[in-house]
């Protein structure tokens, strides 16, 4: 069993930055760690992943270039930092992990969930 707990979410202007913790209780170096975020109305969608052995990571085009993904197996925590934020980046953001999963980009192929945590970032 995984447990995620994000942390680190916040409100900040346009062009600032944060960056996510994503804190996971049991053995989560072998599992694809993940992003994801929903805004208000909108289907939870996909931000970035990052293989169980940091070989490779792979970001949606939205964010590419302005947030980076990594993780610290040995602290067995997942970061999302994002820079240069947009009013568009204002949602919830939700850690997942996925196990046995080439490339997962879809919801449905994460099998652990964190609560998610609340960016907002104003005009």
């Amino acid at each position: 069993q995984v447990q995620l707990v994000e942390s680190g979410g916040g409100l900040v202007q346009a062009g600032g930055s944060l960056r996510l913790s994503c804190a996971a209780s049991g053995r989560t170096f072998s599992y694809t760690m993940g992003w994801f975020r929903q805004a208000p109305g909108k289907e939870r969608e996909f931000v970035a992943y990052i293989t169980r052995s940091i070989v490779s990571t792979y970001y949606a085009d939205s964010v590419q270039g302005r947030f980076t993904i990594s993780r610290d197996n040995a602290k067995n925590t997942v970061y999302l930092q994002m820079n240069s934020l947009k009013p568009e980046d204002t949602a919830v953001y939700f850690c997942a992990a996925a196990f046995g999963k080439w490339n997962p980009r879809e919801e449905r192929e994460y099998d652990y969930w964190g609560q998610g945590t609340q960016v907002t970032v104003s005009s």
